[in-house]
């Protein structure tokens, strides 16, 4: 059996705190009265942690996860934002059933010992008119 070293571990750890950030995050949307239709999808150099719907709106969500919750909502950056935006395009070209709907790059922000902070709008999607 191959030893983990401690950079691995710390990997796996995060990896799964992500997942489980993910999971709270969409059962926190689904209270909200969404409806994920795609889950951790990555396209074009970006990832797209949910795809949710509720009524004619179509939210691109990003999530965050952070010991402090103000740490998280400052976590996504210029970067983050345009490799989103690359993602959000890819999957409309594979969706276009989804033309004509209000689309929007949302975020959900956990901390520690807080309710998760839904905002909607947080960001826009570059390159869509």
């Amino acid at each position: 059996m191959a030893r983990t070293t401690p950079d691995r571990s710390a990997r796996r750890r995060a990896h799964a705190a992500g997942r489980r950030a993910e999971w709270i995050a969409l059962a926190w949307l689904m209270l909200k009265g969404y409806r994920p239709l795609d889950l951790r999808v990555a396209l074009a150099g970006g990832e797209i942690d949910l795809v949710m719907r509720r009524g004619t709106t179509l939210a691109f969500v990003e999530v965050k996860a952070r010991a402090e919750l103000h740490a998280a909502r400052e976590a996504i950056d210029g970067r983050k934002r345009r490799l989103f935006s690359q993602a959000v395009r890819a999957w409309l070209a594979r969706h276009p059933g989804c033309a004509g709907l209000t689309l929007r790059a949302d975020a959900v922000f956990l901390g520690r010992r807080a309710w998760p902070e839904h905002l909607p709008d947080a960001f826009t999607i570059e390159g869509m008119t």
